[in-house]
């Protein structure tokens, strides 16, 4: 490498908006960062899946499990009308 033409690489600290810090290595000698992976929902496994607008018990109200069955009696009846 050449001198004089590449950052510093240096020690730095990095600070969560949880208030959990580390440290690691960079050009920056501070880090600051709203989420980590201490208070991260997918790493703490807070993570919620919430189905807000019920949409599957919508669709299942609507149709009410009789989806795609008009299609397979249809072919059904047409398979034995052939025979």
């Amino acid at each position: 490498m050449k001198d004089s033409i590449h950052p510093n690489y240096q020690e730095c600290d990095v600070t969560c908006g949880c208030g959990n810090s580390f440290k690691t290595r960079s050009t920056k000698p501070k880090i600051a960062v709203e989420v980590c992976s201490k208070c991260h929902p997918y790493y703490t496994g807070s993570v919620k899946f919430v189905d807000a607008a019920g949409r599957v018990d919508k669709f299942n109200k609507k149709f009410q499990g009789t989806y795609g069955k008009a299609k397979k009696e249809a072919a059904a009846v047409e398979a034995t009308a052939k025979a």
